[in-house]
């Protein structure tokens, strides 16, 4: 996983393009992908910065979490991921990013319906998941990733800047 992570950040200092990749056991599908990133974009639109890595801030509304350490530890890359989702901005190519991280397309990994063992690793108890049909457990992820964005200090985001050269 070293290997991952050092490409991650190799290809995150050379361009501006979004790269990242999350345990494929903490993704319920391409709408909780899709809501995280559209609820990135409109926080990043609003001047709510978290983060100055995108990724890493991508991270955040994919876990619904508004700590980065905890937020990693549930959807981020580690030794126990057995299989990964990647996420690119275009106009990356999926195939030679995929050769670049020396992984193989798995269609099994991505798409796949939400069960427990990914409302587990996001945070959603047994409480929650009793408290509506199977058929809506994909709502309580998507409400996860909304609240990271109402969770930001009112009015504003942290105080780092888009595009900020300064360093924390």
């Amino acid at each position: 996983m070293a290997s991952i992570v050092n490409t991650l950040r190799e290809l995150g200092s050379s361009s501006d393009g979004l790269v990242a990749l999350f345990d494929a056991r903490s993704v319920a599908g391409e709408r909780h992908l899709y809501s995280a990133w559209a609820h990135l974009g409109r926080s990043r639109g609003r001047g709510e910065v978290r983060l100055r890595d995108r990724a890493a801030e991508l991270a955040l509304f994919v876990a619904g979490d508004d700590q980065l350490p905890r937020a990693l530890e549930k959807v981020g890359v580690s030794d126990s991921a057995l299989q990964l989702v990647l996420v690119a901005e275009k106009p990356r190519d999926p195939a030679s990013l995929l050769e670049r991280f020396a992984l193989d397309p798995d269609p099994s990994a991505y798409p796949r319906p939400v069960d427990e063992v990914t409302l587990e690793r996001l945070g959603i108890g047994s409480a929650e998941r009793n408290a509506v049909p199977r058929s809506a457990w994909e709502g309580l992820v998507l409400e996860r990733v909304a609240f990271v964005e109402l969770a930001a200090p009112p009015g504003r985001g942290s105080s780092v800047k888009p595009h900020s050269s300064s360093s924390r």
